[in-house]
């Protein structure tokens, strides 16, 4: 996996986040470790996991089945790439 599909596919999720999510942050100043709930992070709540799970199920054909996979899957921008591409990994022929 090179290093420009890597980062195309965060690019993608972070428009996603600031998209869907309405926030108020430009995509770029989200960080690839920053966590995305609680207070340390974007402060995502329930609902807001709801309408990235939708959206990344979606824009790149993967499923997260279960809570206990969202949890891992949900801790970051970085956690979330890893998942996509482990998921799906014809990522590259997905467009965006």
């Amino acid at each position: 996996m090179s290093a420009s599909v890597r980062d195309e596919v965060k690019v993608r999720i972070k428009k996603i986040l600031v998209e869907r999510l309405k926030l108020d942050r430009l995509p770029e100043t989200i960080g690839d470790q920053e966590s995305l709930f609680g207070p340390d992070g974007l402060g995502l709540d329930s609902i807001d996991a709801l309408e990235l799970v939708l959206g990344v199920e979606q824009e790149f054909g993967v499923k997260i089945e279960n809570e206990e996979v969202g949890t891992e899957a949900l801790g970051s921008v970085e956690k979330l790439t890893e998942f996509v591409l482990t998921r799906n990994p014809g990522i590259v022929d997905t467009p965006a």
